[in-house]
């Protein structure tokens, strides 16, 4: 049977979760290994994950309940480990929008998930962020000599490995399902077309297109 395809929705009330309680619910009791599994530092196992790890994602909130979700990635190791209880992410350059560091300016509150390529578990840890500027510290952050202009200093209070569903359900890193990035517009084009300015000559947007792409070459750090 075919699915249905939703054009417009808006929940009846009487199917709207809106306490705990009715949520879990739903679901069967967590077991104890998910519980007693989470950590409050970094641990040699989590220290070991993060050490491999060139990418990941912040979560971040502001005050008025704007979230916001970056990505961040850099060779392997790029988060420094300070202590069992301190991260250092750099800031890298940019579009300057500044969404998750001004969060984090107004509730230091942050979730992090460190990703490793063919690896199907993450690391999740949370804690409170800083956004700091010591010179001493962005030395250790650099790159080829250039320092990034902030670090993101997470102290951390939970730590936990998280399991393999989603990335086994997305076939992620299976080579099978990787998708033909000619499919979708070029991010220029996209970026364009949300504000009504792409331009109707292909060679224009070719140019364009061309110079995103020495951008990316010029200004990586």
């Amino acid at each position: 049977m075919a699915k249905t395809k939703m054009t417009s929705y808006k929940p009846s009330p009487e199917y709207i979760i809106s306490n705990e309680s009715e949520l879990r619910s739903l679901f069967p009791p967590t077991h104890d290994l998910a519980i007693k599994k989470v950590q409050s530092y970094i641990d040699e196992h989590a220290r070991a994950f993060i050490e491999r790890s060139p990418f990941v994602c912040i979560g971040t909130q502001g005050n008025e309940g704007k979230a916001d979700v970056s990505p961040r990635g850099d060779p392997a190791g790029f988060v420094e480990i300070i202590d069992d209880k301190t991260l250092a992410i750099p800031d890298r350059p940019g579009n300057n929008r500044l969404d998750s560091l001004s969060n984090i300016v107004v509730n230091p509150h942050v979730g992090l998930l460190f990703v490793i390529p063919g690896f199907d578990d993450t690391m999740r840890v949370n804690g409170k962020a800083t956004l700091v500027v010591d010179p001493t510290l962005l030395e250790s952050l650099s790159v080829d000599g250039r320092l990034p202009k902030l670090a993101i200093v997470v102290e951390v209070q939970t730590v936990f490995i998280h399991c393999a569903k989603a990335f086994r359900r997305s076939h992620l890193w299976n080579p099978d399902h990787y998708q033909d990035r000619s499919k979708l517009p070029s991010l220029m084009k996209i970026a364009l077309d949300a504000t009504n300015a792409a331009p109707s000559d292909k060679g224009e947007l070719d140019r364009l297109n061309e110079a995103l792409e020495d951008g990316y070459q010029k200004t990586l750090y």
